[in-house]
């Protein structure tokens, strides 16, 4: 995998433009100054959580003896179930009440940044290519700065594109990550069946 499409890839996980939505409605109650504060706080906590997961999500799963076929199967059937979330959302699927007060961890950047998805993609990147920790660890921290950036902007995004070109294009965003689901399926099971 290239800098580029594990960039890409991260990305589509994190599904910034998919949490504006989420994020907005969490953060209602808060000054709108305090909710770019609390968005930079928690994007860089789930930062630091996926960068846990990057440098010794190998020691994760040797201690629990997954092996790399299983991880880059489970993965791609993560990834091919976030995509159809993407593409065939659910009314009322996630809970959108806002919190009466200031969220810290949880919900913002865990699960909605630094979700299972998301660490098991880095620990697969990290799983797959070992040597190259440095490559992955540049991507994460792309995708995660492009993250970040969408989700401070959310209230200017909502305001440009409304809630139907957010829709539109986390759905665009979903039949991208469908084929790289089932590409990464693939890989893993060509593995396992020493193809």
């Amino acid at each position: 995998m290239t800098l580029y499409s594990a960039t890409m890839t991260l990305i589509l996980v994190m599904d910034p433009l998919g949490n504006v939505p989420l994020f907005l409605s969490v953060l209602n109650n808060v000054n709108p100054k305090r909710r770019q504060l609390i968005i930079l706080r928690e994007t860089f906590i789930a930062f630091l959580i996926l960068s846990f997961f990057l440098f010794f999500g190998k020691f994760i799963l040797e201690g629990m003896h997954i092996s790399e076929p299983a991880l880059q199967i489970a993965g791609g059937i993560i990834l091919f179930l976030i995509a159809i979330r993407m593409i065939f959302p659910q009314n009322g699927q996630e809970d959108k009440s806002p919190l009466a007060d200031e969220p810290l961890i949880v919900p913002l950047a865990v699960p909605l940044i630094a979700g299972p998805s998301t660490m098991t993609m880095v620990m697969l990147l990290a799983n797959q290519a070992p040597y190259d920790l440095p490559r992955w660890f540049v991507a994460l921290t792309i995708a995660w700065f492009i993250t970040t950036v969408i989700l401070v902007f959310a209230d200017v995004l909502r305001k440009i594109l409304g809630e139907r070109g957010l829709t539109a294009i986390e759905r665009l965003m979903g039949m991208i990550l469908t084929t790289m689901a089932v590409q990464m399926f693939l890989s893993g099971l060509e593995q396992f069946l020493h193809v």
